[in-house]
């Protein structure tokens, strides 16, 4: 995740497909010590503009109302809230059932977004302000994974070493 215009917030936010669920291990960097935000996925996969806005609103394909997990009906998007430790580090894992990668509800192709405020439920997006940060959730691939560039490297190494 890449910070918008005149803020900090950075790092990776990794979606784990499981059997009937969907893991997101968030670490970022860069918040306010002990603050809290709203953390949702959002419609559109596109962080172009400076203040996060292309990324559109709340992923809803199923038009229910904005809530906190783990109630439901919400929008598939409602991640809740993440929160910053002493040092401003976000170091958390959360599970939700009603996203995925594939088949309904799939997120591939969205946004993830971390809004500045904390996320109180309210109606209609949980009044959580402005967007500090910013991603595209794509598919991982060998040739997009840190540690496949790195073993790819070595191993060019290895062969042009006499």
């Amino acid at each position: 995740m890449a910070p918008t215009e005149g803020n900090a917030a950075s790092g990776t936010v990794v979606f784990t497909q499981q059997e009937g669920s969907l893991k997101v291990t968030v670490n970022l960097s860069g918040f306010a010590p002990g603050s809290s935000h709203g953390f949702h996925v959002h419609e559109t996969g596109d962080c172009s503009a400076p203040d996060g806005s292309s990324a559109g609103g709340h992923y809803n394909p199923e038009g229910h109302d904005h809530d906190m997990p783990p109630d439901a009906p919400r929008h598939a998007g409602d991640m809740g809230n993440i929160a910053a430790d002493a040092d401003g580090n976000v170091s958390q894992e959360m599970t939700f059932t009603n996203i995925s990668l594939e088949n309904a509800n799939a997120i591939v192709g969205k946004a993830v977004i971390v809004h500045a405020n904390l996320d109180d439920g309210g109606q209609p997006t949980g009044n959580a302000g402005a967007r500090l940060a910013c991603g595209v959730i794509q598919l991982e691939t060998a040739e997009t994974a840190p540690e496949a560039a790195a073993e790819e490297s070595a191993s060019d190494e290895e062969t042009m070493a006499p």
